[in-house]
């Protein structure tokens, strides 16, 4: 259970918000210890002020006069001190209770009322404050605090405020480390089913998007992962499908053949196995294909890159393509500067420049023409073929490049794949432009430092 990420999510925020609560607790414990502090001074201030007093009346009176003795004591008392006085040889001149039962009645219940504010601390004991005149002792006083009851009413209250809120920030605290932890995690065990979906074959298997944060791109991204996995099954079951009809046909007919010499039904001329040879044939341009498309994929093939001139090298090929585009009345124009170098495998390039200008020789109807233009576009050096025929869908063209992909015609859809590979194998690009029914332009870059 404590493996799970929303449990590592919710202890991690329980956490945070138990210190966070813990610092208040601190935070409080410092702010009543200044406040008991600045208490104590101001204590030691009034026994100062009492001390000094009851100096400066033994003086003023050459000893200790009885009236203004007990003015000192009941202030004391006002001032939060219960207070014994002794003379110099250790004798009680008076205290408190005897100063304050020395008054009238209504003085004694107005002082009576003034003390019920003040409380005696549980454990407190008299302290002893010596008395002196020009360095003769003439006395002590014991002092014992009282606590004024507005002290113990702010700690307690500040004692209730601060567990009222640790209970309830507390609580809160828990219940959003719920709700957050759930609200972060959800996303991600929905990507985890949907992952699982998918490795259980259910490539339509999607996640809801919500949000623009990180794992809503994440799920962005999952969703785009899993719509070109669903394209490539497709475009994987079409393959077995092309490649099932491409090899039947001719097994079919070399098979049929067979069997009409093996009855008589067919004669074994020149004829015959003529067109067994050009079925085999077939069967071994697929078999090839598959096979060169193979290794491609799998980066298997080593380029012998080398700098040479590409006008030479293209018209070369161009002039392989010349009979049968007049037989057609297809007119080949071949533009590329003198002096254009390209750092590339001869053999690699031609077949890219002949699988191009085969497609586009295929593509075009009689009176067509086809341009091939190299030019050098710093980066890249870049190649065009380009047709007037028949053009590409505009459903058809995002696709034109997966394997086994096939338009209308024949073949297997390998071409454009090969040329796709070879492409990227030199380190360039290759794109398409169409408008269904005027032609396409293929072009296809090649850095100039590869």
């Amino acid at each position: 259970m404590f493996k799970s990420l929303w449990m590592k999510f919710f202890l991690l925020l329980v956490a945070v918000s138990m210190i966070a609560l813990s610092a208040a607790l601190l935070l409080r414990e410092l702010m009543v210890k200044d406040f008991r502090e600045y208490i104590e001074g101001e204590r030691e201030d009034r026994v100062y002020w009492v001390t000094a007093a009851l100096e400066s009346s033994y003086e003023r009176y050459a000893g200790w006069e009885a009236q203004r003795t007990i003015e000192d004591v009941v202030w004391a008392l006002m001032l939060g001190f219960e207070m014994r006085l002794y003379d110099a040889d250790g004798r009680l001149i008076t205290d408190t209770d005897a100063a304050i039962n020395s008054l009238s009645p209504l003085v004694q219940k107005r002082i009576a009322a003034i003390s019920r504010q003040r409380q005696q601390e549980a454990g407190s004991r008299f302290l002893p404050y010596d008395l002196f005149i020009g360095g003769k002792q003439i006395g002590r006083v014991e002092i014992r605090f009282l606590h004024p009851k507005k002290e113990a009413v702010f700690i307690t209250r500040s004692n209730r405020l601060l567990l009222t809120s640790l209970l309830a920030l507390g609580g809160l605290a828990i219940l959003l480390s719920v709700i957050f932890s759930r609200k972060l995690t959800n996303p991600i065990e929905g990507l985890t089913l949907a992952a699982m979906s998918i490795e259980e074959g259910n490539l339509s298997s999607r996640v809801t998007l919500s949000g623009r944060d990180e794992i809503s791109k994440l799920s962005e991204a999952f969703n785009r992962m899993a719509q070109t996995l669903e394209t490539q099954e497709s475009l994987r079951k079409k393959m077995t499908s092309n490649i099932a009809h491409e090899l039947r046909t001719p097994l079919s007919a070399v098979r049929g053949e067979i069997e009409g010499m093996i009855d008589g039904l067919i004669p074994a001329d020149r004829e015959h196995l003529q067109s067994l040879y050009d079925e085999i044939g077939r069967l071994r341009s697929i078999i090839e294909g598959l096979e060169e498309l193979s290794q491609a994929e799998a980066s298997s093939l080593t380029l012998r890159k080398q700098a040479f001139e590409l006008g030479p090298f293209l018209k070369n090929i161009t002039e392989r393509f010349k009979r049968p585009a007049q037989g057609k009345g297809i007119s080949l124009e071949l533009l590329c500067g003198s002096g254009l170098e390209i750092n590339a495998d001869p053999d690699r390039l031609s077949q890219i420049v002949i699988n191009l200008l085969s497609n586009a020789l295929k593509a075009s109807q009689d009176g067509g023409h086809i341009r091939i233009r190299a030019e050098r576009k710093d980066p890249y050096v870049v190649l065009e073929v380009a047709d007037a025929g028949t053009g590409i869908k505009k459903k058809d063209l995002p696709f034109i490049f997966e394997r086994f992909y096939k338009t209308a015609g024949g073949g297997l859809g390998l071409g454009l794949t090969i040329v796709k590979e070879l492409a990227e194998a030199h380190g360039g690009t290759i794109e398409a432009r169409s408008e269904y029914g005027k032609g396409a332009t293929f072009t296809v870059s090649f850095p100039l430092e590869s």
